[in-house]
């Protein structure tokens, strides 16, 4: 048979295999490793994955890459990102080294707010123009998919221009993108002290306006979902906003995120995962109660040890405990302007294997499979099996555990997306 493109010589095929859902306990130290592979490709999807006798006996192409005998394994998937933005916060990040916190600089009118001025004065193009740059960076670093958030615009405006902005990365970016509605990031500027006032807005106006902007948009045509995320901490939405928030989401049609316990615990974790969220994101100061029910749950929680690395903190999210509790984790980068400004998914694989002691295996199936789950994406995205989407990383390593292993630089050959080469 004839293959659009074959992949041969892989000295070891990292294929992330979890046909029975996201990856948990041991089933993480397992990365659906076959040595001496190959990989077929047909119509930007896997039509075959196995030992390169066995590929190779049935496919054939015009169209033959050679790995040289290295690691081959999936497109990075990223769960968690703010990309789409104006401005920096370059003064922060002094402020920060001085030994400021982030909700002392948010009290202060800077953090989120700032980003938030910078964006609604900037141009649907020149938004689109810097998150192009963005993404190039996160592809350079081997990211294939990615959730986009809203979330710095706080009006029906702005925040809609983001969404078409997003629409609009997606049609002409390679990585494969989902986006999520965060009106609720924090109470805009407008409603100081009227946090109530900006939820009625956010449940009355924004959200039915976002789903509608949704039902015309592309993801709809290729079967994406839309979330839509809260921002549950001080200074943020409390415990009865969020679920307010959520319940008017739920009854439009949107999928579920939560960030929770980035901070400070407002029990945003339990509600979150018992409306069924898709994902729970930060995880900082998660009970262990929280634990046990998001391990009894299909919601995957994401942690984010770039956020750590960046504030300079000596607290992790206890991944290594949810892991072994039974949860579904999954690993993001959180690039953003303020307190995670970083693009690579290696580097949070490295972080988060030396603070919160993930095995390089678990490292991997959290930056690919289980991170595809967190976006709804599990079945097509984030492992190589038939029928998955034909993304892959051809890595400059010859053990997959050097991804996490070594940090610092691109470490990959060739990167291709639904089958083609980037």
């Amino acid at each position: 048979m004839e293959a659009d493109l074959i992949i041969q010589n892989i000295g070891q095929l990292v294929t992330g295999a979890s046909p029975g859902g996201s990856k948990r306990r041991n089933a993480m130290l397992d990365v659906g490793l076959i040595e001496n592979a190959a990989v077929a490709v047909i119509d930007g999807k896997f039509a075959s994955v196995g030992s390169e006798d066995e590929v190779l006996t049935e496919f054939s192409s015009e169209n033959i890459v050679d790995a040289e005998g290295r690691v081959v394994c999936p497109g990075f998937v990223d769960p968690h990102t703010h990309i789409v933005y104006a401005g920096d916060r370059l003064n922060e990040f002094e402020l920060k080294i001085k030994g400021a916190e982030y909700l002392e600089i948010l009290a202060a009118g800077g953090g989120i707010l700032s980003t938030v001025a910078n964006t609604r004065s900037a141009s649907e193009d020149e938004l689109v123009e810097l998150g192009r740059e963005r993404l190039d960076k996160m592809l350079a670093c081997g990211t294939t998919t990615a959730e986009i958030k809203t979330g710095y615009g706080l009006d029906l405006e702005s925040e809609l221009k983001m969404l078409r902005v997003i629409e609009r990365l997606d049609r002409e970016h390679a990585i494969d993108i989902v986006p999520t509605f965060l009106a609720a990031h924090t109470v805009a500027p407008e409603f100081k002290g009227d946090a109530d006032g900006y939820v009625d807005l956010v449940c009355r106006e924004m959200l039915p306006a976002a789903w509608q902007w949704y039902s015309g948009s592309c993801f709809v045509e290729k079967g994406k979902p839309f979330f839509c995320d809260v921002f549950t901490e001080q200074n943020s939405f409390d415990r009865g906003q969020t679920e307010k928030i959520l319940d008017a989401a739920r009854s439009l049609g949107f999928g579920l995120k939560a960030h929770v316990d980035q901070f400070t615990n407002l029990g945003g974790s339990r509600l979150a995962i018992e409306k069924g969220a898709a994902s729970i994101d930060h995880l900082d100061a998660i009970s262990e109660e929280e634990i046990e029910l998001l391990a009894a749950s299909e919601t995957v929680g994401v942690v984010i040890p770039t956020e750590n690395f960046s504030a300079g903190k000596s607290r992790f999210a206890d991944a290594r405990r949810m892991i072994d509790a039974g949860c579904a984790i999954a690993i993001s980068t959180d690039f953003n302007p303020g307190s995670a400004p970083c693009p690579s998914i290696p580097m949070a694989m490295a972080i988060a294997c030396r603070y919160q002691k993930l095995l390089p295996s678990e490292a991997l199936n959290a930056a690919t499979i289980n991170a595809a789950y967190a976006i709804g994406l599990g079945r097509t995205h984030g492992s190589i099996e038939v029928g998955t989407r034909a993304d892959l990383l051809i890595c400059d390593c010859t053990d997959y555990r050097q991804l996490a292993y070594e940090f610092g630089y691109p470490k990959f050959l060739l990167t291709i997306v639904a089958g083609e080469q980037c």
